[in-house]
């Protein structure tokens, strides 16, 4: 793909950090490619000290627009002019669009989720129970998309106790959902809390490097109906087992596809062309073998 650079070229990109692995650049571009429009996605790997120059220097050089992925998510909402609803109930941004000057944040992770769920997953969340691996930006997003698709429990578990915490306080106050109960990490794999679970959801980054250990037993895997890991680099020993099992899974590549159809028609005011968006990302997959 050779994509000839203007004067009028709009830049569009992401922050994170790390941020090379990211496949974001290979079908937003297609997509820009697709339709014929002359913008451009570049990713920007930004450490944290730099963040607060780096939103900056969206109005500094006219930047449409970017994602925002780990670790900023949450961060970032310091240094952006307004915020969408959901941003603003979930305190987390993935998204910032630069309107004459003044950013706005929105988050497109939550909806990205349970796009790919409902449409490449087939299941509904509507009356499951949840168990969620994870407290980070991602888990605030994808369980308020959650509840708003009217889920009976979530189960959080995560390393720190205290984020966990958190993210249950917050649900509770800015969404006010009760029925949610944190699950010490080390009590993860205890056999009562698998009884009724329809779904795992990983948004955790474990599992994006080859020896990356399994969080949950085998033996309480068999027991879900559904398993979702949002990590997207590599098969993770969760999916791996989810599907030794025959259990229904996604892994995070959908997601990705579809929250970044979002910030895309966001950026532009076109549809994203979600077929091409997918058929560039798969191949790219395809070829890194």
């Amino acid at each position: 793909m050779i994509m000839e650079i203007k004067g009028t070229t709009k830049i569009t990109g992401i922050f994170g950090y790390p941020v090379k692995h990211s496949l974001s650049p290979v079908f937003q571009n297609s997509a820009f490619e697709y339709l014929g429009l002359d913008y451009i996605y570049i990713p920007f790997e930004i450490k944290p000290k730099d963040l607060k120059f780096a939103t900056k220097s969206i109005k500094i050089f006219s930047i449409v627009g970017v994602n925002v992925t780990i670790p900023h998510k949450k961060e970032i909402i310091k240094y952006i002019d307004e915020l969408d609803t959901t941003s603003e109930i979930l305190g987390v941004v993935n998204t910032i669009h630069n309107i004459d000057g003044k950013l706005k944040g929105y988050t497109t992770d939550g909806d990205g989720f349970i796009k790919s769920l409902k449409e490449e997953g087939n299941f509904n969340p509507k009356n499951k129970n949840i168990f969620i691996l994870g407290a980070g930006g991602s888990s605030y997003a994808i369980c308020g998309a959650l509840i708003k698709e009217k889920v009976n429990y979530i189960f959080i578990s995560n390393r720190t106790y205290e984020n966990a915490l958190k993210l249950k306080k917050h649900l509770n106050k800015k969404l006010n959902f009760k029925n949610v109960e944190i699950i010490p990490f080390e009590k993860r794999n205890e056999k009562n809390i698998w009884k009724n679970i329809d779904i795992i959801i990983n948004t955790t980054s474990v599992g994006m490097k080859e020896n990356d250990p399994l969080l949950i037993e085998k033996s309480n895997i068999e027991k879900v109906k559904f398993v979702y890991d949002i990590v997207y680099n590599r098969k993770t020993e969760l999916l791996k087992v989810a599907e030794e099992l025959k259990i229904p899974n996604l892994d995070g590549l959908s997601m990705l596809i579809y929250q970044g159809a979002i910030s895309f028609e966001i950026w532009t005011g076109k549809k994203a062309p979600i077929e091409i968006m997918k058929k560039s990302l798969y191949e790219k997959i395809k070829s890194n073998g």
